[in-house]
């Protein structure tokens, strides 16, 4: 592993993550303003049903990480049958999952947005209500397509899943001018380019993966066949991700139902502040990523002290990273919030949040999102759960309403909230990994 993983190959596992998670940031970027031509309401939309879909798209990524987990120690120790049985038992289980969650949005649609955000104005709920909809008919896609990236980052072969999530966003922007624009759709035409997007990238993805060679191919795919060992051992620890990262959104949610509160103005500040600071932490996911595959291997091969080197080289790298562009988005926060439709009471909130998450992130984030993924990797999956969801409610949560309406901070009261909860998480996990008993946890046996 020690030749497997020196800088010449982290490297080149590395750069594909970080522009494929810059890709993200700054497409996402631009959908919003896209949409922020319709109006602060289409804004406040769209970043309503966003966070029921990252919710979502992160608990089906904590799902894939078991798969990844699994197949990268199976990588590890060169036995490529069962890492291609892995491969396809992971697909099995998000795309059943992905399609009852489907199904449920679908028919629940409006009652969702009602029990999760309580009252909000009827032109934010009608749009929403269009984007929930369309957005959940991706679910499947999404999830096949959140699997097979996975799969591909398992066998450190990110320049794959880089090169398609450019081609896709490509494809998103195309279909946001012409829905949007030409159209003139509104948030309905965003929500049909995200569909047609997702679609896309799923049948890719699971065509290349199908006729690979590679230790994670699919090939036999649709020849179904559970083997109940496999998925025993992926859920072991996707499904302690899974359940600590849908703790997290709903939490992240309830604390989303401060901002109708205090108006559409902070709805869309906080949406707008959301997507500028996905510009620090998107990059700083491409470290925790690469934790999984690298960490993996090394387990799986039981070569400990190359896991340690490597993680405590990915995690300087991660906060050089992360402090240089914090401050790089707090001294320019003035024109990046300026690149939106936003009012002048909006664009004051925003300068507000901004200036607190940079702080934050500049120094939690890398200790509460990059180095539980080496823990992950390890197989202690079980204590980041519970670790993660003690601070979810004790801090994040409960500080949030405390800051708002107890102490009078308003809005703001939910970014130093948020910051706490990286840094009492981070403490957790820094505190497990210098004590060293992730080391006696097993994924595999066999």
């Amino acid at each position: 592993m020690a030749e497997r993983w020196n800088n010449r190959a982290l490297f080149a596992l590395l750069w594909p993550l970080i522009i494929e998670q810059l890709l993200a940031v700054t497409m996402g970027a631009a959908d919003t303003i896209m949409v922020s031509s319709v109006g602060e309401f289409a804004v406040s939309a769209v970043n309503v049903i966003d966070n029921i879909n990252n919710f979502l798209i992160i608990a089906f990524t904590a799902m894939c990480t078991g798969g990844a987990v699994v197949a990268s120690q199976y990588i590890g120790r060169q036995n490529h049958a069962n890492s291609r049985i892995a491969a396809k038992q992971l697909v099995y289980i998000v795309v059943l999952i992905s399609l009852i969650v489907m199904a449920v949005a679908l028919v629940f649609c409006r009652p969702i947005i009602r029990l999760l955000y309580g009252k909000i104005e009827d032109d934010v709920m009608n749009a929403a209500a269009i984007y929930f909809f369309i957005t959940a008919l991706s679910y499947p896609f999404l999830a096949l397509n959140n699997a097979n990236a996975a799969l591909f980052r398992a066998v450190g072969n990110s320049r794959v899943t880089m090169i398609i999530a450019l081609l896709v966003n490509i494809l998103k922007i195309g279909g946001n001018v012409l829905f949007i624009f030409v159209l003139n759709l509104g948030v309905l035409g965003a929500a049909l380019s995200t569909l047609i997007c997702r679609i896309i990238a799923a049948l890719i993805t699971t065509s290349m993966l199908y006729r690979s060679n590679s230790p994670i191919s699919i090939a036999g795919l649709f020849n179904i066949h559970f083997v109940r060992s496999m998925i025993k051992n992926i859920l072991n620890v996707g499904l302690p991700s899974g359940l600590e990262s849908s703790m997290f959104m709903i939490g992240r949610i309830l604390t989303q139902r401060i901002f109708p509160v205090f108006g559409t103005s902070a709805m869309a500040a906080n949406a707008i502040t959301s997507v500028i600071n996905s510009l620090s932490f998107m990059i700083g996911t491409a470290f925790g990523i690469a934790m999984l595959t690298i960490v993996g291997q090394c387990v799986g091969a039981g070569d400990y002290a190359e896991v340690k080197k490597q993680t405590a080289k990915l995690m300087k790298m991660a906060y050089i990273t992360l402090f240089f562009l914090s401050t790089l988005v707090f001294i320019c926060r003035d024109p990046l919030i300026g690149l939106f439709s936003l009012s002048s009471e909006a664009h004051v909130l925003a300068k507000s949040f901004l200036q607190v998450h940079c702080i934050s992130m500049a120094f939690g984030w890398a200790m509460s999102f990059a180095l539980p993924n080496a823990l992950r990797a390890a197989g202690d999956a079980r204590y980041v759960m519970i670790a993660a969801t003690i601070s979810m409610w004790l801090v994040r949560v409960s500080s949030a309403y405390l800051f708002a309406f107890g102490f009078g901070l308003g809005p703001v009261g939910v970014w130093i909230a948020m910051g706490a909860d990286f840094f009492v998480r981070g403490v957790f996990y820094c505190l497990r990994w210098l004590r060293g008993k992730w080391q006696e946890k097993r994924v595999i046996t066999d």
